[in-house]
């Protein structure tokens, strides 16, 4: 199947423009029949309620499964998620929420056991055929529930990854900790103490560190597993604002059971249910008009 088909690329007759796909000198019922292929390719390729026509995909995902052993923890999930978004994934406990988001960075590689079948592409590169592993967690950051800081400074925290690939460029790696630690939106509460501890910060300021070391290696993705479930109700607001800053220059895939918060932040929510996607819609349908009652109801808290 092409990966070329493109519903901007097709006119008002449903000619794939792109492709030249030229039914000029062939009889109307030829030309009908090229029509409805290449209709019909781009409907198969985009799967009706997971796809998003008006933004560019930066993240599309096609049949996946994923297997711990026997147990069947995702089942044929299909997405498309768009490029400078916040996409939220809801749904109970043991949904298949974080094992999906960790498919997206191939930490489910370092889990023994762990089968997985389908297709995931970011930029149209198929990551568990072409992207070598190491690359792919250079532009598809982490950050994980509990903050997770390594035992040293946090100039060391955020120039830990940069020193790893190879910057020595002293001037280079200031200019990187001044530039993520501002991202995070923390530089002006921590620029007088950079060779201080940075397991000695506040459980908030920890957090917002690990995103900065996260931005420090220039990500085009950060993925955010309930980033703010061990934080007080300021801390979590602080992050929120981040997140939502972000947004402009990453694509941010977060996990999180606060509804309230996946409606405040998320411009997309996918709503997860026994490993499978019920639905992925704008984050307003979802929380006002879901088009699925299993959504509904659990939006409504009479479920999980």
């Amino acid at each position: 199947m092409s990966d070329n088909i493109n519903k901007n690329n097709i006119d008002s007759n449903g000619v794939d423009l792109k492709n030249n796909v030229n039914t000029d000198n062939k009889s109307i019922d030829e030309k009908r029949i090229a029509i409805d292929s290449i209709r019909k390719e781009y409907t198969d390729r985009n799967l009706v309620g997971n796809s998003l026509p008006g933004d560019e995909i930066k993240i599309s995902v096609r049949n996946l499964n994923l297997f711990y052993g026997e147990k069947h923890a995702l089942k044929d999930v299909n997405i498309d998620m768009p490029g400078n978004r916040v996409i939220a994934l809801i749904g109970p406990s043991g949904c298949g929420k974080s094992t999906f988001l960790r498919t997206l960075n191939r930490m489910n590689d370092l889990i023994e056991g762990v089968t997985i079948k389908g297709e995931i592409r970011i930029n149209a590169e198929d990551i568990y055929k072409t992207t070598d592993v190491i690359d792919l967690r250079t532009r598809v950051g982490m950050v994980f529930q509990k903050a997770n800081l390594f035992p040293m400074s946090i100039y060391d925290n955020i120039v830990y990854g940069p020193r790893i690939q190879g910057q020595r460029d002293k001037k280079k790696l200031d200019e990187i900790v001044e530039k993520s630690l501002r991202g995070a939106a923390i530089w002006d509460e921590v620029k007088d103490n950079l060779k201080g501890a940075a397991l000695g910060l506040s459980g908030g300021q920890q957090q917002r560190v690990c995103i900065a070391r996260t931005i420090a290696m220039d990500p085009d993705i950060i993925l955010m597993d309930e980033p703010t479930s061990a934080l007080d109700p300021i801390s979590t607001l602080k992050v929120e604002e981040l997140i939502e800053s972000l947004k402009g220059a990453y694509t941010i895939v977060i996990v999180t059971h606060n509804m309230q918060q996946a409606a405040r932040i998320s411009d997309y929510t996918a709503f997860f249910l026994n490993g499978e996607i019920v639905e992925f819609d704008e984050t307003k349908n979802i929380f006002e008009n879901p088009k699925d009652k299993r959504t509904e109801d659990y939006i409504n808290g009479r479920f999980g």
